[in-house]
């Protein structure tokens, strides 16, 4: 077993098993968290027709779900680099669990965005620390680590669809409360993991000081590295755009377009989010075989012609369609972050904050802007002109490749 294994003689990396359980545990937590924050777009069409929202509130109700989560994120990475803290992961779920009773019960949309900013706070204290969990784990299989810890979230947001279905249409606001539940086994659940977090870290902190470490940037590879965290920023804000836009208004989309019920539009999103969970975990193992900017790449320029093609196709095609762009683009998902913190090697909670929570902060923003443009221009005009998001992420063939992050840590 990985936890009994003497970690004395040789360094982390080269010596250290991975730990399989300790990723299956992380990544159910990770799926019990991000269901917890599906219910929030899986409640829009619920709260669309009981409050007469616009679709501009729908929009803030989202924003203010991500960007609380992506403005802490780094923040919060950035000091658990410096100073972990194992137990922070139970203690935010807890904040997220009290936000989903709050949620349930809100009576108008001011207090549905305070329990929405909780429910913020506790994913933005366990995304970073729990991807250090799953890069503590990993061994030297990062990418297909980073793949389980991942796949579920995104199994987790493809939840919502259901959801919305089997909880929110027969129950309403009220089915909200059932996510207590999920939340409380999720703290459970966390507390294991944070007593192994601890153990981890009381094991590495008892062997012998290694070399210290490298400065990857230094010199003449600064530049080159910013203009690189510029390119994944650049992927990231085209790929969350385009996600946000599908998994809070597509259902709108295809109940206007195809003149479908409440719970058959949800069969679309639930469709391009499980496909992306797949997608989510295929891509770290094939990261690890073909490289990661390979996959980065192939990920984001397959989706293009898919994502032209799906506003014009018709109701049947459209469900393949759907659930072939998922499976594609989010493919390149944890293959983004651990590029990232090898970029900046040294700073994992910072730079898996960083890119995961950017990704949530670009989502938000992008959930505000669709619900303006959408008031604005009408659901179709805006769902045929997000199609060409993906050709953005193109961008990706300016990465440097893998050996040349190599070449940089070694610098």
């Amino acid at each position: 077993m990985a936890l009994s294994t003497p970690l004395k003689k040789q360094p982390l990396v080269k010596k250290q098993e991975t730990v399989y359980y300790v990723l299956f545990v992380i990544g159910i937590c990770h799926l019990l968290n991000d269901s917890l924050q599906a219910v929030i777009p899986a409640m829009f069409p619920i709260l669309e027709r009981s409050m007469n929202l616009t679709f501009t509130q729908l929009g803030f109700i989202a924003f203010a779900l991500n960007m609380i989560s992506s403005v802490m994120q780094p923040l919060i990475g950035w000091y658990t680099d410096k100073r972990p803290v194992p137990y922070a992961l139970p203690i935010g779920l807890s904040s997220s669990m009290f936000g989903i009773l709050g949620l349930a019960f809100a009576p108008n949309f001011e207090t549905i965005l305070l329990c929405v900013v909780f429910i913020g706070i506790g994913s933005a204290v366990f995304h970073p620390e729990g991807s250090r969990v799953a890069f503590l784990a990993a061994g030297p299989r990062r990418g297909l680590a980073q793949s389980i810890y991942q796949v579920g979230g995104n199994t987790g947001q493809a939840l919502a669809p259901l959801i919305t279905a089997l909880v929110l249409v027969p129950f309403g606001q009220l089915g909200a409360a059932y996510f207590t539940l999920v939340a409380a086994l999720a703290v459970i659940f966390l507390m294991y993991i944070a007593k192994w977090y601890s153990f981890k870290l009381d094991t590495i902190s008892k062997e012998p000081k290694k070399i210290k470490k490298t400065k990857a940037g230094s010199g003449a590879n600064r530049k080159s590295i910013r203009f690189a965290l510029v390119i994944i920023i650049f992927i990231i804000f085209a790929r969350s755009w385009y996600i946000s836009s599908i998994s809070n208004f597509y259902a709108f989309y295809a109940i206007e377009k195809y003149g479908l019920s409440i719970p058959e539009s949800q069969g679309y999103v639930f469709l391009f989010l499980i496909a992306g969970a797949v997608g989510t975990f295929l891509g770290g193992p094939f990261a690890d075989r073909f490289g990661k900017r390979t996959v980065i790449i192939a990920s984001l320029a397959s989706s293009v012609p898919l994502a032209l093609a799906l506003p014009f196709a018709g109701p049947a095609l459209a469900y393949i369609l759907i659930a072939v762009i998922g499976l594609f683009l989010m493919s390149s998902f944890s293959v983004t972050v651990v590029y990232a913190q090898e970029l900046i090697p040294g700073k994992i909670g910072m730079m898996s904050g960083q890119t995961v929570g950017l990704a949530f902060g670009m989502g938000a923003i992008g959930s505000v802007a669709l619900g303006l443009i959408i008031d604005t221009f009408g659901l179709t005009a805006t769902m045929i002109s997000i199609a060409l998001l993906p050709i953005l992420g193109t961008a990706a063939f300016m990465l440097p490749s893998d050996q040349k992050l190599s070449e940089w840590q070694k610098a």
